[in-house]
């Protein structure tokens, strides 16, 4: 398994490979969480051909591509975040551009519980800790509690700093019904 960084997806064959992990990855997520997380392919096509956004990409042997994460510290290419939130809160990190941002880490079926996933989260956690920096991602519900994401995440980069850090929800977002039943 190779991890290899590039800045944007110009071949069309990997453009569309990349295209066919991410939605497999995230289309049923669709599904189970009120927001929307899988990407128009407009807005992918956007993101990979963005070169403030790095592309980290899961090659196996052959050449094939079993994994995709996106991960800048250029907060104004992240659709649907804030930066002035990190640069109220982070002012520090901000102004010195040491805040990165896990835009998404898709990995295809066949290569999930393998090691790609493992593989590109350690590549950009030595990005930010080698400029004791700061990593944001965000995490749906669905994610959280059936996945236990955010106790992957904790764990993986927990191991490669010996615990060497602080693991924070920073924020957190509810969606809520109301339901008017029919009148009798």
């Amino acid at each position: 398994m190779l991890v290899k960084v590039i800045d944007q997806i110009t071949d069309g064959q990997l453009h569309e490979a990349a295209w066919n992990l991410y939605q497999e990855a995230f289309e049923e997520l669709n599904t189970l969480a009120a927001q929307r997380h899988l990407m128009y392919r407009s807005e992918f096509d956007e993101v990979m051909h963005d070169t403030r956004i790095d592309k980290y990409l899961a090659l196996e042997e052959d050449g094939s591509l079993s994994g995709i994460a996106c991960y800048t510290n250029n907060l104004d290419a992240i659709p649907l975040i804030a930066p002035q939130y990190f640069e109220r809160h982070y002012p520090e990190h901000y102004a010195a551009g040491r805040i990165w941002y896990i835009v998404f880490v898709a990995v295809s079926p066949h290569a999930q519980g393998r090691e790609a996933f493992a593989q590109m989260v350690e590549q950009m956690y030595l990005v930010a800790a080698t400029q004791n920096g700061l990593v944001g991602l965000d995490i749906c519900t669905y994610n959280d509690e059936v996945r236990h994401m955010s106790r992957i995440f904790r764990l993986m980069v927990g191991r490669l700093c010996n615990n060497n850090m602080r693991f924070n929800r920073i924020d957190q977002q509810s969606f809520w019904l109301y339901e008017f039943p029919s009148a009798a």
